[in-house]
């Protein structure tokens, strides 16, 4: 049984579309203590069970799709049955079918016992999402193009992180089609402006911004109501994470964070405290 960590968005900047469809971002990957659970068995199919009710269970599951990948390139009829626990919300701007996807391609070919090599695993990658590619390393990321152009570093965050996901699903390709772009200028500062002030959330909830935020609290004022909760209750910086529907804010208090989850409980929210100084355990 391995871990896939969901991450949250430190910044996200929707730039220019790009010619085949997709947009370029700007955007800083961080891992959470939010995880869901894999374990990989012998069988001689390709098969996935899982105790989400909101995950498929047939080819459209990514993490099958990422088995499907690597078998295909590796000209081979191996079968496994991947077992999958869900913690991290379906659809929550948190990451979490791309984490998984991610670890059955870094785990799998240790299972098969086959070594397809890291370019290989990071083009499977690519082709099943923009952010897995993400997934596959650890640290947190600068990320640039689709999501795919990736600045690994080691970013301390000495807050607690509250997270809460309000159960409303937002469509990722509804969003993108009310977002307005954002300079590309904005984004050259993105990294060195967390590595120089994540010690001053003053100067980062300056600096950075979710450009999918004016078009998702128009649309769901409820999410945008639950960012400002967490400020005015303590949170020294607060934000919605990827386009949405989560949130979360930092609490130079752990105990505040706690406090302010109990508040929160209820009405179909999950709730998750990272706390401060966080590093994930990874396969």
């Amino acid at each position: 049984m391995f871990r896939a960590y969901a991450k949250i968005n430190l910044g996200l900047l929707v730039l220019n579309r790009r010619p085949d469809g997709y947009h370029d971002i700007a955007t800083i990957f961080h891992r959470v203590n939010l995880f869901d659970q894999i374990a990989l068995e012998p069988s001689d199919t390709l098969s996935i069970s899982t105790d989400s009710p909101d995950v498929p269970r047939d080819d459209g599951n990514i993490c099958l799709k990422a088995a499907f990948l690597l078998r295909e390139h590796l000209g081979s009829a191996a079968g496994v049955r991947i077992r999958l626990s869900k913690q991290i919300p379906v659809g929550a701007g948190l990451g979490g079918g791309s984490s998984d996807a991610a670890a059955v391609l870094t785990s799998l070919p240790r299972f098969w016992g086959s070594s397809p090599g890291p370019g290989i695993i990071s083009e499977l990658a690519l082709r099943l999402g923009s952010d897995v590619p993400f997934f596959l390393s650890p640290g947190s990321a600068f990320a640039r193009g689709r999501g795919e152009i990736l600045e690994y570093m080691d970013l301390d965050i000495p807050y607690a992180i509250l997270l809460c996901n309000p159960g409303i699903h937002v469509s990722t390709a509804w969003a993108y089609g009310q977002v307005t772009p954002s300079a590309i200028a904005d984004a050259a500062a993105m990294k060195q402006c967390v590595l120089e002030f994540i010690g001053n959330p003053a100067l980062l909830a300056r600096v950075l911004r979710n450009d999918f935020e004016p078009a998702v609290f128009r649309e769901h004022p409820e999410i945008g109501a639950l960012k400002q909760t967490m400020l005015d209750r303590g949170a020294l910086f607060a934000s919605m994470s990827g386009s949405g529907s989560s949130v979360y804010g930092f609490f130079e208090d752990p105990a505040r964070a706690g406090k302010m989850a109990e508040e929160l409980k209820g009405k179909g929210r999950l709730l998750s405290i990272t706390p401060p100084h966080f590093r994930p355990s990874l396969p």
